[in-house]
């Protein structure tokens, strides 16, 4: 979209993740309609190699923090709101995959998956939604997987943090129906980002696979037959955001080439 159309404009959005992958497409679409930007992210310098490109754009402010860890996330959504004003949009993007058999999914992974994946979604949520109360107007969008949708083998503690992700945006959605503030979850499919990588490496030194067998084995399940695009899911996040979306809440929108349906 263009960058002129400002749909988005005086709106505060704070993005998880938002150094890499789908998290830096997210934060340039919003940009791109106006609005300002908070990155949050582990490591300063992917948040500040991301900033520098937003900053052509708009207003951008970064925040280191542990999405799991209660206190660093309150004060990061303090710093935010101090820099850039009340949060009016919250993108839950952080987000960390494992795989193991079942078998030898400890409990340090179990605990590890939730905690990023779910407790990190709640705290966030948990931190910016007094603040859009107050402020009359409200977007939460957790990127919940297909794995919010179906189960995948040897991803068990994954899948099921995602699925815990969707049944609490739902569950948000129905006790906030009255109130300014819709809470949706876009369920991207496989995405070509580096967890996406990772898993395709994976995937090589244990099976003995080429790149292109593995990569053949992630879209198998993907009528397209092909990866999504990190744009493919900012799109659908953007217009969940954006004036037009006010009956849109309490939805899983798939963005996996018709994998889910």
């Amino acid at each position: 979209m263009s960058a002129s159309s400002n749909r988005l404009q005086g709106r505060h959005a704070v993005i998880t993740g938002g150094g890499r992958g789908i998290g830096a497409a997210i934060a340039r679409v919003l940009a791109e309609q106006g609005a300002r930007i908070t990155l949050m992210g582990r490591t300063r310098a992917t948040l500040e190699d991301e900033a520098v490109l937003l900053r052509a754009l708009t207003e951008v402010h970064c925040e280191t923090t542990d999405v799991a860890d209660p206190a660093a996330v309150e004060s990061a959504f303090a710093g935010a709101a101090n820099a850039l004003g009340p949060v009016g949009i919250l993108i839950n993007n952080a987000g960390q995959a494992a795989s193991a058999p079942f078998t030898r999914t400890d409990l340090a992974l179990w605990n590890q998956m939730l905690a990023v994946n779910l407790t990190g979604t709640y705290l966030g949520i948990r931190a910016a939604l007094p603040g859009m109360l107050d402020l009359g107007w409200g977007r939460i969008v957790n990127i919940a997987s297909t794995a919010s949708l179906r189960g995948y083998a040897y991803v068990s503690a994954y899948c099921a943090a995602k699925h815990a992700v969707l049944g609490l945006t739902r569950s948000l959605a129905l006790e906030l129906a009255k109130k300014p503030v819709t809470v949706n979850a876009v369920c991207p499919g496989y995405t070509e980002t580096d967890i996406v990588r990772d898993t395709l490496a994976n995937i090589q030194a244990k099976t003995g696979r080429t790149a292109a067998e593995a990569e053949a084995e992630l879209v198998k399940h993907n009528p397209q037959g092909r990866l999504v695009q990190p744009a493919e899911v900012a799109n659908a996040v953007l217009w969940l955001c954006q004036p037009g979306s006010e009956a849109v809440t309490g939805q899983a929108i798939s963005v996996s080439g018709g994998e889910t349906m």
